[in-house]
């Protein structure tokens, strides 16, 4: 669960510090105190995308700390492992996230360098975030479809799917090419077959023509190279005079001198080992020379070889780096062609791929078919909770023959029974209220199933009030009895039911308006959900209101 919050110049937050605790929490205060930031800035070390519209105006970088136990997650523990990332300490693990004033962002995972590739990973198994939003996102048909998948556990079936589809489309699409454009590729398929025989002809390794050119240059420079080691072998051993025999004889003196004066026998140990580096020296030098020789035939084989290569590599207007590469891709479009030659085997290929796909397909949509009744039902049975009686939602699972990479059907999340509706779209609800709800109670029913410890609730309950609020209230309640849950609400009936309460408010500090978060105590409780029930003036009867709402809850 989320246990630490630390935000730095995030929006119109300076510095603030949040600890949290398991169960409902729920976070009040007025329109515009900024209530939603803080949302905001759990999304952001999250690895939502951002801006450097998030930076407070005037600073250098906005910055974001999560701190979520972790202990009861192995699955985390083993990820972090996977990606080389360091473990948490004592069942901690720490987010952070820097966004520069200039728009650069920089990540961290436990203190080490992070992708946001990499947060958003790791958060899919820390928190939920359900934006007060959430209910336009479900008028979407990807996003019913997706919510279904998610919700039964489909998501391997959905890409074995699309992975089975688009190997029909290649198939498909493969014996269209041939079969529209067989006497093109009959030429281009005798032009790569000529290319493939003169480019495995010239038989160029891939490291070959590096290697070709150090050993041009080394046998047309032979004679300098064998002159310039003789000389050198002069200069140290062989010539009357050379360094070999002068070095030993300084030896010798100093040696002899070191007796008078100590302070010699230093000088003569680094003459030693300068004497040691230089008989290793001429000891190289005297194997190299034993090898270089003069072979002009080697030398203009190699010289032929480069002609050859180069002649070939501006045929095809390529380096000769390049050909052998050129080479490979010509082998695999020739072997493509000799595929697309064969009619009959592409239609038998076809054929299969089509059956493969659809069998998965099949198979997905029997287990669509089996979540979307259980989905439906209690999803209902929550509607009836809050003040849709008589409604009923239903997933619909329209047939689509052609198919597509998602299955062989469309999801729709249908609603019937409200006022006396026949069913019909979740799009065409027509009150907003009513879709309000109808997103409320299906993301308590998909949250139940949910295996994230942390769930967050930006102002879900927009829309809603009386005695449904009690309900939201009770609801958001009962899931904090299993899991962390934190809500933004505007509602005193959803506030009353936290077991942790949180008033944001805006303040002045140097002529700049901050946001500020105030952790509420018993009387400060009574006195935030009077002033929510009540308005700018709070009475003795609102705050006696408020204390028997707080009680009850």
């Amino acid at each position: 669960m989320l246990q630490r919050l630390t935000i730095r110049d995030f929006v119109i937050v300076d510095r603030l510090e949040l600890e949290f605790a398991q169960g409902f929490g729920a976070f009040t205060g007025e329109t515009g105190a900024g209530k939603s930031i803080l949302v905001d800035a759990l999304a952001f070390v999250l690895g939502e995308r951002a801006d450097s519209g998030l930076v407070r105006a005037g600073a250098a970088r906005a910055e974001v700390t999560a701190a979520f136990d972790v202990a009861a997650l192995p699955g985390v523990g083993e990820w972090l492992a996977e990606q080389d990332l360091a473990a948490p300490e004592d069942g901690e693990l720490l987010l952070r996230r820097v966004l520069e004033a200039g728009g650069r962002s920089r990540a961290y995972i436990n203190g080490s360098p992070a992708t946001l590739q990499q947060l958003k990973a790791v958060a899919e198994d820390l928190v939920d975030i359900h934006g007060q939003h959430a209910h336009q996102s479900l008028l979407r048909g990807d996003a019913q479809r997706a919510l279904l998948d998610g919700q039964a556990g489909l998501r391997d079936d959905v890409r074995a799917v699309g992975e089975a589809w688009r190997a029909w489309q290649d198939a498909r699409t493969l014996f269209d090419e041939a079969e529209r454009n067989g006497a093109q590729l009959a030429e281009e398929r005798e032009r790569l077959a000529w290319e493939v025989q003169e480019l495995e002809s010239l038989g160029l390794a891939g490291d070959e023509w590096e290697s070709l050119n150090l050993e041009h240059k080394r046998l047309a420079h032979a004679a300098s190279l064998i002159d310039g080691a003789r000389y050198s072998l002069n200069v140290l051993s062989d010539a009357e005079g050379a360094c070999e025999g002068q070095l030993d004889g300084a030896l010798t003196r100093l040696d002899d001198l070191s007796s008078f004066d100590p302070g010699l026998a230093a000088v003569a140990e680094l003459l030693r080992s300068a004497q040691t580096e230089l008989v290793e020296a001429v000891s190289e030098l005297r194997r190299y020379a034993d090898r270089v020789e003069l072979d002009p035939d080697r030398l203009a084989e190699a010289e032929r070889r480069i002609d050859a290569v180069l002649s070939c590599a501006r045929k095809y207007r390529e380096t000769p780096e390049t050909l052998p590469a050129r080479l490979e891709s010509a082998r695999q479009r020739l072997a493509q062609l000799g595929e697309a030659s064969d009619l009959e085997a592409l239609v038998a290929r076809v054929a299969a791929a089509e059956s493969r796909y659809r069998g998965l397909a099949q198979a997905l949509s029997k287990k669509r078919a089996k979540a979307a009744e259980a989905l439906g039902k209690e999803v209902s049975a929550v509607m009836q909770e809050l003040a849709l009686s008589g409604g009923k939602f239903q997933i619909g699972l329209v047939p689509f023959e052609d198919g597509s990479a998602h299955g062989l059907e469309q999801v729709e999340f249908r609603i019937a029974g409200l006022s006396g509706s026949a069913a019909k779209p979740l799009a065409k609800v027509a009150s907003g209220g009513e879709l309000s709800r109808i997103s409320l109670a299906i993301q308590v029913v998909t949250t139940r199933q949910a295996k994230v410890p942390t769930l967050v609730f930006d102002e879900v309950d927009v829309g809603i009030g009386g005695g449904v609020a009690e309900v939201v209230g009770r609801l958001l309640h009962r899931l904090g009895q299993d899991r962390q849950v934190l809500c933004v609400t505007h509602l005193p009936q959803v506030a009353a039911r936290a077991d942790h309460q949180w008033q944001v408010a805006k303040s002045q500090k140097g002529g700049e308006v901050l946001s500020r978060v105030l952790s509420l105590d018993a009387p400060g409780r009574v006195e935030e959900i009077a002033r929510m029930l009540g308005g700018v003036e709070i009475t003795a009867t609102t705050r006696r209101h408020a204390e028997e709402m707080l009680a009850a809850g």
